[in-house]
């Protein structure tokens, strides 16, 4: 039979990482590849407890189809959290979406159209590229360092590109390299998308996670023209199968998502949504993330010392103050896909960093993730790469 598959159906391709993933399901594996959470940390019994509340409160309303913008009780929550963190917003500007994922979709939905421009981070995250390529734009990608990207050269670009459609950010813990984008680069950052009227989309799904350092407001919290699109998550703090994330944007915004929203799938899990709040009315969602964040620091600092203790000296790599990412460049001569193909043979994984890239570079590049394994298999795992480093760099 004749294919007949839309033309941008060939721009669609099938992520790295869950490749990746479909290997590494083998329990012999030590997977530092997938951005997960870790199990032992998901709060079962209490969400059994605030399901069974939901159930018996509000049965049937919990079952039944409801409004495409969220559960009011969940997004004033969210109103509050958002609050706290120096994001001022109420409940009209917010819609709850299916995971941040849908909201990163629904934004090239928006927004998008062949040959548009997105200025982004160098490397940025994969599933997002993947979410917007499918729209055909130009990837312009701006250089990072320790203190996430490059004003001078996002400004640069902005100059070669003033028909840019927006600026795709992860600030905080950035995925995939773990690091951090400074205070005077987000406020830095607001003046220049004001200066050539461009949108920024920040994504934060990993800011509740901080470990080490002060807290940074994030971008939204210094936007002074109601130009940045807001976009979180509880998957990383509470329970990524429940699949919320959230959109916080100036009305006008909220409208277009919601039309759009309710072509796809109408609205988010009514159940799930009034779990989530349900849990937070009941528990301690702060007291929750707080041993999260103990936990995922412990095991950070055990992959760091392990990167030390047993990878060649010249292999750098990122030093997070919070997130779920190391990330690891190693000499420019070897190819992390080669490597990835011997560490696979030793029953260990992670991600290399090539896909990370839109328009194609970081060969020598890897991301590893600390969150999903305790720190004895962190420890084997880390021993078994360093063991192929050793043995390919000579």
């Amino acid at each position: 039979m004749h294919s007949k598959f839309a033309s941008r159906v060939n721009r669609v391709k099938s992520s790295e990482t869950r490749e990746i993933l479909k290997v590494t399901e083998r329990p012999e594996v030590i997977s530092f590849a997938g951005g997960l959470p870790a199990p032992e940390l998901f709060p079962i019994q209490p969400i059994q407890a605030a399901s069974n509340a939901v159930l018996e409160e509000n049965g049937a309303g919990s079952l039944q189809y409801s409004t495409t913008e969220g559960y009011i009780p969940l997004r004033t929550v969210i109103c509050g959290r958002m609050k706290s963190i120096g994001i001022e917003s109420d409940i009209n500007k917010v819609l709850i979406t299916s995971g941040s994922q849908q909201a990163i979709d629904l934004t090239g939905r928006l927004f998008l159209e062949e040959g548009d421009t997105i200025i982004c981070e160098s490397p940025t995250y994969l599933a997002a590229i993947n979410a917007f390529k499918i729209y055909n734009p130009s990837f312009v990608e701006v250089e990072m360092d320790q203190d996430g990207m490059i004003m001078e050269e996002l400004e640069d670009q902005l100059k070669k590109h003033p028909e840019t459609k927006f600026i795709y950010t992860i600030p905080d813990f950035q995925n995939p390299t773990g690091r951090t984008m400074s205070r005077s680069r987000r406020e830095r950052m607001i003046e220049l998308a004001n200066q050539y009227d461009v949108l920024i989309v920040e994504d934060n799904p990993y800011g509740a996670v901080r470990f080490a350092g002060e807290a940074i407001p994030p971008v939204k919290h210094f936007d002074t023209e109601g130009r940045v699109i807001y976009i979180s998550t509880f998957s990383k703090i509470f329970a990524p199968g429940l699949r919320l994330g959230w959109i916080c944007a100036d009305e006008l915004f909220i409208e277009k998502y919601v039309a759009l929203k309710q072509s796809v799938d109408l609205h988010t899990d009514s159940f799930a949504q009034m779990i989530t709040f349900k849990y937070m009315e009941l528990y301690d969602i702060d007291a929750h993330i707080e041993t999260i964040r103990a936990v995922y620091k412990d095991r950070c600092d055990v992959m760091l010392r392990c990167i030390d203790e047993f990878f060649p000296a010249n292999v750098a790599h990122s030093v997070p103050e919070g997130g779920l990412f190391i990330w690891v460049e190693l000499p420019k001569s070897l190819d992390s896909r080669k490597v990835l193909e011997e560490c696979l043979k030793n029953h260990v994984a992670f991600v290399p960093g090539a896909p990370f890239f839109p328009n194609g570079k970081g060969n020598h590049t890897l991301r590893l993730n600390y969150s999903n394994m305790n720190e004895d298999r962190i420890v084997e795992g880390m021993r078994r790469i360093g063991e192929v480093l050793r043995q390919q760099i000579g």
